[in-house]
């Protein structure tokens, strides 16, 4: 395998704002991103997720239901992609109480929480790991985690909120980290990113949001994935191409791309 190779975790390529995707893979690999992973959000948006991965040897997806698309869940059609060979994770999915302040925020809670139990319930069953989606809502994702059997499960914690809660997951869970980390206004990601075992540690962009500095309040792409990893290697005091070669094996070892890295 390549030195300094890294995997964008978490980027949304089926997003319709990019329309030229050999472009955005290219730019991606010469600055040394080597492979991608699409997570699910609209159920609606499978198709073209499973096509771009078979259209990339270095592509793959993931099925399954942003919370704040709980309405739109259906595990039969999940199940329709979960056996696909270039699907590796069940997500993104869990919990978003962000802005949620209408009358039946209560019911809202609720549908979100049935929905994302149903998909740690489907990635166990297929034993893939989690991308977790969490926003002003660690303390009932935790304990909805807890309900389970706790050694079957393991994901990421996609966009990392640096709630400290949420360490409690190291055990089996691994921590994506994005553009945020950039920020200047990062204080609390900045200050709990060394307390994360390293073992732990994945990169990602959510392309298109989340653009790293200096380039914030433009598109996000994959390429920019190696200043996330410099910015990590400064806050860890080591070097980018530690920091390139640690999330890589992180990654393999999450999503098991160990038979196509090698190539």
């Amino acid at each position: 395998m390549e030195e300094n190779q890294m995997i964008d975790t978490h980027c949304h390529l089926d997003d319709a704002g990019y329309a030229n995707l050999d472009a955005i893979v290219h730019a991606a690999k010469q600055q040394g991103v080597s492979h991608f992973i699409i997570p699910a959000a609209d159920p609606k948006d499978l198709p073209k997720a499973r096509e771009i991965s078979h259209s990339y040897d270095c592509v793959y997806f993931a099925v399954g239901v942003h919370p704040n698309c709980a309405d739109d869940y259906d595990e039969a059609l999940l199940r329709s992609y979960i056996t696909d060979s270039r699907c590796v994770a069940v997500g993104e999915c869990g919990l978003d109480y962000y802005r949620l302040q209408s009358h039946d925020a209560e019911a809202i809670k609720e549908k979100q929480k049935e929905i994302f139990a149903a998909q740690i319930r489907l990635a166990t069953e297929f034993e893939l790991p989690l991308i977790l989606h969490i926003r002003e809502a660690s303390a009932d994702v935790l304990h909805i985690l807890r309900s389970f059997d706790h050694k079957r499960l393991r994901g990421v914690l996609h966009c990392f909120n640096a709630d400290s809660i949420l360490l409690e997951l190291s055990e089996t869970f691994y921590y994506g980290i994005g553009g945020v980390l950039t920020f200047k206004n990062a204080r609390r990601l900045v200050e709990i990113l060394p307390k994360i075992p390293r073992e732990r540690l994945l990169l990602e962009t959510d392309a298109p949001y989340l653009t790293p500095e200096p380039h914030r309040g433009t598109r996000n792409a994959p390429v920019y994935i190696p200043l996330i990893a410099q910015k990590m290697a400064e806050i860890l005091q080591t070097t980018i191409e530690n920091v390139a070669a640690l999330t890589d094996k992180n990654a393999d070892i999450l999503f098991g791309l160990k038979r196509d890295l090698a190539h």
